[in-house]
């Protein structure tokens, strides 16, 4: 099964970055937009997992959410991924604890890693809400100048997912995002 641990903004915080953004959603037909049940902040993507590990990873994923507090967060901003020019990956960036978001990262992460389920080379944290992908590169820095301008509302985040991504195929034309398993935030 495909995995990544993730945090998932409220409702109310999903309401209001759906309304700022849905003006926006025509301008560029390249772009797909993610919907709400597939946004999610992630913490670390783990790749194909095979029963054995899940059941082993799941207790470390546990203690390594359990030493973290609480967060207060914000969705604000936009930016793209490799580069506005070239973007296949549209984002809004994440604010607030963003140090002790960067750090209950690096803790699911190393869990994962003990369990071999990451390459000792990961790509670094970098905190981000994706709001649309593309199979094609495009220039989205006509939607970045008046995207920059969201700010939304705070919320504290209470809980990390370990969540499963059921890929296309099998009647399935999008992804789908299922959360297996979370854990309280102290």
């Amino acid at each position: 099964m495909r995995l990544f641990v993730a945090v998932v903004p409220p409702p109310p915080i999903l309401d209001e970055l759906a309304e700022f953004l849905g003006p926006f959603q025509n301008d560029l037909p390249d772009l797909r937009w993610l919907r709400r049940d597939q946004q999610h902040i992630t913490l670390t993507f783990l790749g194909e997992v095979d029963d054995r590990t899940h059941d082993r990873l799941l207790p470390r994923l546990e203690r390594a959410v359990a030493r973290h507090p609480r967060l207060t967060l914000s969705l604000a901003g936009a930016g793209a991924f490799p580069n506005p020019a070239h973007a296949r990956v549209l984002w809004t960036g994440v604010y607030g604890d963003r140090r002790d978001l960067a750090r209950l990262a690096a803790s699911t992460t190393a869990a994962g890693r003990r369990e071999g389920t990451l390459p000792d080379k990961h790509p670094g944290f970098r905190p981000h809400l994706t709001l649309a992908r593309c199979r094609r590169p495009v220039d989205v820095r006509s939607l970045l100048e008046p995207l920059a301008a969201f700010a939304g509302g705070t919320w504290t985040a209470e809980s990390v997912h370990l969540m499963r991504s059921h890929l296309p195929g099998r009647g399935r034309t999008t992804v789908v995002y299922e959360s297996l398993h979370s854990w309280p935030l102290r």
